[in-house]
């Protein structure tokens, strides 16, 4: 059984915490409508446009990202106007849904799951109908793709009157995102994904564009309206009370990123995700995703050695003292997901490839050699994890 006095948690969100990060929702409490509040969001604002690469403001919710779904689409699609939504798994459908539950006419550019869209696919579409805007998951958490959100930023960009709407909940702090740069409007996530935080807390960057269109609609809602969050914002404030904990604690979080390097936080996000397909495909594995699109913050197996994936969980947590995935909705089962985001260490990477194989080995009988050295095995049993930084 591990050393640690918890069960570590090895998902795709929420995701293992850091002591000291946790440690850091234990200050003392302060008013929301204080000088000190003021200075706390004002801190957090700078650090968080750095990070999301925008000059424009970052709107922080009290929340879960589904909610700036809805602000997004509340705030950005006139009446009798359309949205293009880029389904293709359960997150990109669901704000699909979403779209709908608020009257709004939606159309869907939809791929199978494990594929991703391209920006032929949105410029196709583009080319038949007028949207107000068109949504895109960046990162795909329930099928472990991404999307090429540069390359549809550019396609959209070129229709002037369309926004482009973008969720980053599994890719914001894992893998490369520019929100100016890829002409985003908005940019939203939430906590608990590779940012490595508690749940409860949203953060969206948002354009002047996607402003000016909630100008000119009426009827925006009233915890999510963009233009009540932006007249807060400007007093370094929010409308209702914050998630004051968590603002402190992604406060503190902040400072460990940049220490570590945004750059070099994205490229050990790729490490760990390489040394994941290489242990994967060793073992007899597939990968579920797309080749070429694959995340670099979660990667999905393709369950071909039929493991059963209950037992697994249940050995991995009272064996290892890791709490794991088993697959989400329709592919649970036939899939698992392995997540390498947030504050993921090579060292523990390594203790739960370890122990996936030592599950493997009590139940699945032995390859043939020849399969097992043309895949690559590692005959010792260590996983092959590189021994880098973090």
């Amino acid at each position: 059984m591990s050393q640690f006095d918890h069960t570590r948690l090895f998902l795709p969100g929420p995701v293992e915490v850091r002591r000291e990060i946790l440690e850091a929702q234990t200050a003392w409490m302060i008013g929301h409508r204080t000088a000190d509040f003021a200075e706390l969001f004002a801190r957090l604002q700078a650090k968080l446009r750095r990070a999301f690469f925008t000059k424009s403001r970052v709107y922080v919710s009290g929340s879960s990202g589904s909610g700036l779904w809805e602000g997004a689409i509340r705030c950005g699609i006139r009446d009798e106007r359309k949205v293009l939504h880029l389904t293709g798994g359960a997150f990109s459908e669901r704000w699909a849904d979403i779209s709908r539950a608020n009257g709004v006419q939606v159309d869907c550019v939809q791929v199978d799951w494990g594929k991703a869209h391209t920006a032929d696919m949105v410029a196709a579409a583009l080319d038949e109908a007028r949207y107000d805007a068109v949504c895109a998951v960046h990162n795909e958490t329930s099928t472990g793709v991404t999307n090429p959100i540069r390359e549809i930023g550019a396609v959209v960009k070129q229709h002037e009157d369309t926004l482009f709407f973008v969720d980053t909940v599994s890719g914001f702090l894992g893998t490369e995102l520019r929100v100016d740069d890829w002409g985003i409007d908005i940019a939203l996530t939430s906590s608990q994904k590779a940012f490595a935080l508690p749940p409860g807390i949203a953060f969206a960057a948002v354009s002047d564009r996607l402003l000016e269109r909630a100008k000119t609609i009426p009827f925006r809602g009233y915890y999510f309206d963009f233009l009540t969050l932006e007249k807060s914002l400007l007093k370094n404030n929010t409308p209702s009370t914050p998630p004051i904990a968590l603002m402190v604690a992604a406060d503190a979080q902040m400072d460990r990123i940049f220490d570590e390097g945004i750059d070099r936080r994205w490229a050990r996000h790729r490490a760990l995700r390489d040394a994941t397909h290489e242990w994967a495909l060793a073992r007899g594995f597939g990968l579920y995703a797309q080749a070429g699109y694959r995340s670099d913050t979660v990667t999905t197996i393709e369950n071909t050695l039929g493991i059963d994936v209950n037992k697994m969980g249940d050995f991995m947590e009272h064996e290892i003292g890791f709490a794991m995935d088993k697959g989400y909705g329709p592919i649970k089962g036939a899939t698992f997901r392995l997540p390498h985001m947030g504050d993921v260490t090579v060292a523990m990477l390594r203790e739960v490839l370890n122990g996936m194989d030592a599950f493997i080995a009590q139940t699945q009988p032995p390859s043939p050699s020849p399969q097992n050295e043309k895949r690559g095995d590692n005959k010792s049993g260590e996983s092959h994890v590189p021994r880098s930084h973090s």
